[in-house]
């Protein structure tokens, strides 16, 4: 395949030319800041662990993907530094750690095969993302959370302009205010009637004076965005990339290996690119990268969805192979900003992508690939819409 960015699963063409032309290029955003775009692999893993580089969004310099309103407030601790960060961030680890996060592979497993069961006993096309692919990280982050799911639509609804990307800042501002009150309420809730669930475990902490309750609403908001936003269209669009690729989507479904369909997750995951931001962040002191120099207050993006499409790093890499060794893509950053919930992401594709395909053979698109809705208005990438048949 060219590298011409031109396949629903690729890079834009100019971040390839990008690549190929050198590590470093000053690219202008929408507040006509120039800030640097890193592009290589192993030059985006230096500095996302580079202590000299902040992810701290209130710094001047930063090269925030849209308007912050005035008085808005970041979405907790992932654009913060340590040691706030750090302290924040222990705080909500323990429930994504990978013993609990096994432990809940059952669960995870009950939650795809009911959806499954429900699908075929319904009509035919169905839409997937609305069946399947939204209920399945939606059920699973609200278990964990000790979120009603019954208010599903209510905070899909608010994640949805939070990271539609030409959202107004108002209205982005006014749908993180709902879903923080929202957040809010149900802290409150658990501060006088506990569950086991993490905002239980944070309405504590709140008790405790260790957090506020605006500081514990904040992070609910982060858990249940990231939690479903992305997962969700992992799952959607994995499907469409293995519809698209019946050769892999084969070697898949005859796969009665974990360690292949974990195999096949990694290089979806890098093969895939969810997050279209890229990561932000501005540099604390000059740095030295190939000859160029990134000055103090300078912004650094970083497109990770280019990254992992470094030849360097990845042979081949516009080629979607389940059988090659992916774990080293950086789908989920690198450094002490590295994804919080990536065991959980991966333990829930694992199951979906080791099931569904599985248990329906047949499993087809039920449209052309050139009208199927592709998410381009938006900060999370994927489909809109996934109609299938079998």
């Amino acid at each position: 395949m060219s590298r011409n960015g031109k396949c629903p699963f690729d890079p834009p063409p100019e971040l390839y030319a990008h690549q190929e032309q050198g590590p470093l290029a000053k690219v202008r955003i929408w507040d006509g800041s120039t800030p640097w775009l890193v592009t290589r692999y192993a030059d985006q893993r230096a500095l996302l662990a580079d202590p000299r580089v902040s992810a701290d969004v209130a710094r001047p310099g930063y090269p925030s993907p849209a308007p912050i309103p005035k008085g808005g407030s970041a979405i907790s601790f992932i654009l913060m530094d340590d040691p706030e960060h750090a302290r924040l961030r222990r705080m909500v680890t323990a429930p994504f750690a990978i013993r609990r996060v096994e432990a809940m592979r059952p669960t995870v497993q009950k939650i795809v095969d009911d959806l499954i069961d429900d699908m075929l006993a319904g009509p035919r096309p169905v839409d997937l993302v609305e069946a399947f692919a939204l209920p399945v990280p939606s059920l699973v982050i609200c278990a964990l959370l000790g979120v009603p799911y019954t208010d599903h639509d209510f905070f899909q609804a608010n994640s949805k302009i939070i990271i539609k990307r030409d959202a107004r800042p108002e209205d982005r501002q006014a749908a993180l205010g709902r879903l923080v009150g929202y957040l809010d309420q149900l802290v409150g809730t658990k501060m006088t009637e506990p569950g086991d669930d993490l905002l239980s475990r944070l309405a504590a902490r709140v008790g405790s004076g260790e957090l506020s309750r605006m500081d514990a609403a904040q992070m609910g908001v982060l858990l249940l965005i990231a939690g479903h936003e992305t997962t969700a269209n992992m799952i959607a669009l994995g499907t469409l990339a293995l519809l698209e690729h019946p050769d892999q989507l084969t070697r898949l479904r005859a796969a009665d290996d974990r360690a292949l369909v974990s195999g096949a997750v990694e290089e979806l995951l890098r093969y895939l690119h969810i997050t279209h931001n890229g990561r932000r962040r501005v540099a604390l002191e000059d740095i030295e990268l190939d000859g160029q120099v990134i000055r103090a207050g300078d912004g650094i993006v970083f497109p990770n969805d280019i990254g992992n499409r470094d030849p360097e790093a990845f042979p081949h890499p516009d080629t979607l192979d389940i059988g090659r060794d992916a774990r080293h893509h950086i789908a989920f950053g690198f450094g002490v900003h590295q994804c919080l919930g990536q065991s959980l992401a991966r333990m829930e594709l694992q199951v979906v992508y080791g099931t569904l395909y599985r248990r329906i053979p047949t499993l087809a698109l039920a449209a052309p690939l050139e009208e199927i809705p592709f998410k381009h208005d938006g900060s999370v990438y994927g489909v809109h819409e996934l109609p299938v048949t079998w």
